[in-house]
């Protein structure tokens, strides 16, 4: 329909000046998209006998909310194309500062507002290509591996009740993602004892070339722990090779093959530290916690200087209530690399709350509070405000328990117990105020 033949249907039924140049611009888009495929006007009904502009009564143009304007700097021809969900693709290359591709399969993370969400993995070259959001394969590093309620049951000694929350790791993206969804976002590579450039996201359009280029991990200065042994480096060709099945594998979830592949690398090469602490893993999955435990004892025996098995025997100590060699693994991790392991935080901190070791406890709670800034383990402010209750820092205990509080789901299990707690401190502080006032003197005669 012409734009004079839409004037004069927009005279005829009286409608606003505002409403009629919007079914003038859509009808317009039209003419110029060509056919079924050009894009409706907001609120536009496209059912079949639908007029222009989707009003019931047949008027043209007439909608129940305000009408929508295309911005005019806009050069392109769809409207709000940054909110369409569409495919969108990068790649690169991660390398070490000397030129060298990292050691092991690096970790490739979408950091939106400070929070990361793993992506893809590196190949032995270093380089990586994936669908945004399509990271269904893609498991946690080891500092979000073993989630807290695993650990501490409603019955845990010290703990009062903190079972529950999961959902420390960065879990993969349900649903489509848009440009839009990708302003305040960065595209980094995470590697324990590394820290990494990023690539900013924002502005990034479907169409624009998926090459972000190479992304550096420079090593951090004071860290000794490893997280890839050297000795796992000197491993024949058949090791390497069912090592690599076996991690394949394990990112499937498919544990009883990866569990047979990382034996067969360890039996071929008995010095492979990597593999197996890689098993050891495989079979925490498979809920075979003493084996697990031979496995990463195997991984230090083999490299000491290897990190994640001091974090994981903590974790399984934690589970057994043995709270001296729960503090004594995790504390050897954090001298090791202090940085990228705040689990280790946290099973120090909880240990040595059961030991009634509270000047250590509240030390490893708030340096773990300082190593999570994504705050993936907000139980860690639950901690610090037990610690903190029992030190009869009673104001400080509900900014923590509060502050644990609100990163909580409304119907998070645990939700109630802190509630229970914060309450019992509010009555707590207002006792021991009444109690400090001066008593009232009696008026004179």
């Amino acid at each position: 329909m012409h734009y004079s033949a839409l004037l004069t249907r927009c005279s005829l039924a009286a409608i606003s000046l505002t409403a009629c140049l919007t079914l003038v611009f859509a009808q317009g888009e039209g003419s110029r998209g060509g056919g079924a495929g050009s894009p409706a006007s907001p609120g536009a009904s496209t059912g079949p006998g639908a007029t222009p502009g989707g009003s019931p009564g047949g008027i043209p143009g007439s909608t129940s909310r305000p009408p929508s304007f295309p911005n005019p700097n806009d050069q392109r021809q769809t409207p709000f194309p940054a909110d369409m969900q569409r495919p969108i693709f990068f790649s690169g290359k991660v390398m070490l500062e000397d030129g060298t591709p990292p050691p092991e399969p690096v970790v490739i993370e979408r950091v939106c507002n400070g929070n990361p969400r793993p992506e893809a993995y590196t190949d032995s070259k270093g380089r990586f290509s994936f669908q945004l959001g399509q990271n269904t394969q893609v498991m946690a590093d080891a500092s979000v591996s073993s989630t807290t309620s695993d650990v501490f049951g409603p019955n845990s000694p010290g703990m009062g009740g903190m079972g529950g929350a999961r959902g420390m790791g960065g879990g993969s993206t349900r649903g489509g993602i848009s440009e839009r969804d990708l302003m305040g976002c960065e595209l980094r590579a995470s590697l324990a004892g590394y820290r990494s450039e990023s690539v900013n996201l924002g502005g990034r359009r479907s169409m624009d070339n998926p090459d972000v280029g190479v992304i550096i991990l420079r090593r951090l200065a004071n860290v000794e722990g490893l997280t890839f042994s050297a000795t796992s480096a000197m491993a024949p060709k058949d090791a390497k090779k069912a090592f690599d099945k076996g991690r394949d594998q394990a990112r499937k979830k498919k544990y009883p093959e990866a569990r047979k592949e990382l034996e067969k690398a360890v039996t071929i090469y008995p010095r492979f530290a990597n593999a197996w602490q890689d098993l050891g893993r495989v079979l925490e999955n498979m809920d075979q916690p003493a084996e697990a435990r031979k496995a990463y004892e195997q991984a230090l025996a083999s490299d000491g200087k290897l990190v994640e098995p001091y974090v994981q025997l903590a974790f399984l100590s934690a589970r057994e209530n043995d709270w001296k060699t729960c503090a004594a693994d995790s504390e050897k991790a954090l001298k090791l690399n202090p940085f990228d392991f705040p689990l280790a935080y946290f099973y120090n901190a909880v240990a040595n709350l059961n030991l009634h070791n509270l000047d250590a406890a509240e030390k490893s709670a708030r340096d773990g509070v300082k190593a999570d800034p994504q705050k993936r383990i907000p139980r860690m402010r639950h901690v610090l405000g037990l610690v903190l209750a029992q030190k009869n820092d009673v104001s400080g205990a509900m900014e923590q328990m509060k502050g644990y509080l609100s990163m909580l789901p409304e119907n998070a299990p645990d939700a109630a117990v802190v509630k229970g707690q914060i309450s019992q401190l509010e009555k707590f502080a207002q006792s021991q105020n009444s109690q400090s006032k001066p008593p009232t003197q009696p008026e004179q005669q």
